[in-house]
């Protein structure tokens, strides 16, 4: 059953176990954008995502701007845009190969180059809420 939104994600725990759900729904050349200030836990969202398909433990790719995963049912390709200078330099690390390949993508800090995201990407927001954090699908026209 697909996940409803908006997610609470009271803890961590919470966070990983909502990535482990929304592993179940992706399959191979989906686009996943995730929004969200510092600490909001696109990374945590990411590890369960990435655990729940049987790469273990994911780490954030923020100093080496993409982390590859082989799982047994597809490979992950974890981008983190928040260091990526410029449009040219993420053509440049391969960006549009990464796309054509059948994999699953997932982008922290979409918002630096939205325009670089296919169509069908699907965009979630993680936000700092007063009982944790939460979890929304931005609709495609909005951002």
């Amino acid at each position: 059953m697909p996940l409803t939104f908006p997610i609470l994600l009271p803890d961590l725990a919470a966070t990983l176990s909502a990535g482990a759900d929304l592993a179940k729904e992706l399959k191979a050349g989906e686009v996943i954008a995730l929004v969200g200030d510092l600490g909001a836990g696109k990374t945590s969202l990411t590890q369960g995502i990435v655990g729940a398909l049987g790469a273990g433990d994911a780490t954030s790719p923020t100093f080496s701007l993409v982390q590859e995963y082989r799982t047994g049912s597809l490979e992950v390709y974890h981008f983190d845009f928040y260091r990526v200078e410029s449009e040219h330099e993420l053509i440049d690390l391969g960006w549009d190969d990464y796309l054509d390949r059948d994999a699953l993508v997932i982008a922290e800090w979409p918002g630096r180059f939205p325009d670089l995201f296919p169509k069908t990407t699907r965009w979630l927001r993680l936000s700092h809420h007063e009982s944790g954090r939460l979890l929304e699908e931005i609709p495609p026209e909005t951002h």
